[in-house]
C-alpha cells in the first residue's frame, strides 16, 4: 500500500513517514523548502497553494492513503484552503484522506469536547483549521478529521525547544499554569493516523493524550525528563493578558481510543523517567 504524507517534512511529517517506511510501506512524502530527513522516502516539492500542482502529485504517487500534516498557522491559503484542493485530488483519485486538525477549532468555553461537539474557533487559526474540516467532510465524505492537541516529542518539538530555552534563560517567557491541553506523544500520534488511514473509519476521530496538564506542569515533566532544573521555568497566569484562544480545551479521546490498537499515552506517562 502506498502512502503520502503532505508535509512529510515537518515534525509529525517526519514521523509519519519514518514509521510508513519501517512498516514496509512505499511512501512518498512533501516537502515546501527542503526534503526531509528520510531517505527511503519519494520526496515531492509542493504548494499546497498550486490547486495544479496538488493534483499532479497525487496522480503521480498513486497512493491508497494520503495523511495531510500541513501546519502553516493562519495563512488562509494553506490551512483553510490547501487541504481542500488534497480532499479534491483525493476523491477523484479515490484515494483514501486523513486530514489531521487541532483543538484550536475550539473556544474553551465547554472545556471538555468530544468528537460530537461543533466547533466555535476564537482565533484566526482555529478559524481556519474548522474551514478545513468543512472543505474536507464536503469535498471527501469517507475522509478521516483527526484532532489532536500539543504534540509532544524530541528536540524538533516546538514545545521542548521553548522549554529548553527557557531553562537556559536564552528566551523570556512564562509557562502558564491556566493554559490547560492534553498532550500527545509525536510517535503515538504517527502510529494513530497510520492506523486510522488503514481501516474503515471515517469522520472526526479525536487523538489526544489521556493527560490534561498545563503548559507549566508540562514544561516541569520535560525539564524533569531531560535532566534540566524545573525550578529554572518561570511560572504565570494566562488570564488577564492580551493573548488570544482558549485556556482551557481538553479533548476525550475514548471514543477513538476504543477503537485503535495504538494507545494514546498520558503526557505523565510518556515524560515520566525512563519511558
Amino acid at each position: 500500500m502506498t502512502v503520502l504524507i503532505v508535509g512529510g517534512s515537518g515534525f509529525l511529517g517526519t514521523e509519519l513517514t519514518r514509521q510508513a517506511v519501517a512498516a514496509g510501506r512505499a511512501t512518498a512524502a512533501t516537502f515546501t523548502t527542503a526534503p526531509g530527513s528520510v531517505p527511503q522516502a519519494t520526496w515531492h516539492a509542493l504548494d499546497l497553494q498550486e490547486a495544479e500542482r496538488v493534483e499532479a502529485v497525487v496522480v503521480e504517487v498513486n497512493p491508497h492513503l494520503v495523511i495531510n500534516a500541513t501546519s502553516s498557522m493562519a495563512d488562509w491559503a494553506v490551512t483553510a484552503e490547501g487541504p481542500a484542493r488534497l480532499a479534491m485530488a483525493a476523491a477523484k483519485l479515490g484515494c483514501r484522506l486523513v486530514h489531521v486538525s487541532s483543538d484550536a477549532v475550539f473556544s474553551g468555553a465547554r472545556i471538555h469536547y468530544d468528537e460530537s461537539c461543533p466547533p466555535d474557533p476564537v482565533t484566526p487559526y482555529g478559524a481556519a483549521k474548522a474551514a478545513a474540516e468543512t472543505g474536507v467532510r464536503l469535498l471527501a465524505p469517507n475522509a478521516v478529521i483527526a484532532r489532536t492537541s500539543l504534540i509532544i516529542g524530541g528536540a524538533r518539538s516546538v514545545h521542548v525547544r521553548l522549554v529548553h530555552d527557557l531553562a537556559a534563560g536564552e528566551r523570556e517567557g512564562v509557562l502558564f499554569t491556566d493554559d490547560i491541553r492534553c498532550p500527545v506523544h509525536v510517535a503515538d500520534l504517527a502510529a494513530a493516523l497510520l492506523e486510522l488511514g488503514s481501516s474503515d473509519a471515517h469522520g472526526v476521530h479525536h487523538l489526544a493524550g489521556a493527560d490534561a496538564v498545563s503548559r507549566h506542569e508540562l514544561g516541569v515533566l520535560i525539564a524533569k525528563r531531560d535532566g534540566l532544573a524545573p525550578s529554572r521555568l518561570p511560572k504565570g497566569l494566562r488570564a488577564g493578558t492580551a493573548l488570544p484562544g482558549a485556556l482551557d480545551v481538553r479533548l476525550d479521546s475514548r471514543a477513538t481510543q476504543r477503537q485503535l490498537h495504538t494507545t494514546l499515552r498520558g503526557a505523565r506517562q510518556f515524560l515520566a523517567a525512563g519511558a
